[in-house]
C-alpha cells in the first residue's frame, strides 16, 4: 500500500532550489570584499625575502652589484638579477626604509647586494589589519630576516 500523503520535495524542487541558490551565488560573491589573509600576507613576505636572497646569491655567483628594485607607488618588487617580480594587493599596507646612499651613490629606490655578499641594507614592511611583517636586509652581512609584530586592532 503506497501512501498518497508523502511528505518531502521533488527532484524537480530540488533541482529549481540549487539553481536559485547558484544564481544569488554568482550574483553576491563577486561583490564581497577580498581581503589577504594571514597566511597569504606570510607568503608574499617569503616571497619577497626568496627574492631578495635570489639577488644576493646571483650577486655573489656573478661578481656584479645585483640591484633589487622597490616601487610602493606601483606596489611592485622587482628582481635584478631576473624577470622574477612580485606585486602587491591593495588592501596590503607597503613601505620600504632605504638608505639615501650607497658606496657614496643615491639609492634611488633599490636594495643592491655586492659580490662579497655585503648589502646597502633596507628594510620592506607589509601590514594588514593585525599583521605587520618587516624584511630586514642587514647592511654589513646582507642577512635577509622577516620580523613579525602583532598590531592592536582599532
Amino acid at each position: 500500500m503506497s501512501d498518497a500523503r508523502q511528505r518531502g520535495f521533488t527532484l524537480l524542487e530540488m533541482v529549481c532550489v540549487l539553481a536559485i541558490i547558484a544564481l544569488v551565488a554568482s550574483v553576491a560573491l563577486p561583490l564581497l570584499p577580498r581581503q589577504t589573509s594571514r597566511p597569504r600576507l606570510q607568503a608574499y613576505a617569503l616571497q619577497a625575502v626568496t627574492l631578495l636572497k635570489s639577488d644576493r646569491a646571483s650577486s655573489i655567483r656573478s661578481g656584479t652589484r645585483v640591484d633589487t628594485q622597490i616601487d610602493t607607488s606601483r606596489r611592485l618588487i622587482r628582481a635584478g638579477s631576473g624577470a622574477a617580480a612580485l606585486r602587491l594587493p591593495d588592501d596590503v599596507a607597503f613601505a620600504a626604509t632605504l638608505p639615501r646612499s650607497c658606496q657614496h651613490r643615491p639609492v634611488l629606490s633599490t636594495i643592491s647586494f655586492f659580490p662579497d655578499g655585503l648589502s646597502c641594507g633596507g628594510a620592506i614592511t607589509l601590514s594588514r589589519a593585525d599583521l605587520s611583517l618587516q624584511i630586514k636586509v642587514n647592511w654589513l652581512t646582507g642577512r635577509i630576516e622577516i620580523v613579525s609584530r602583532a598590531l592592536a586592532n582599532g
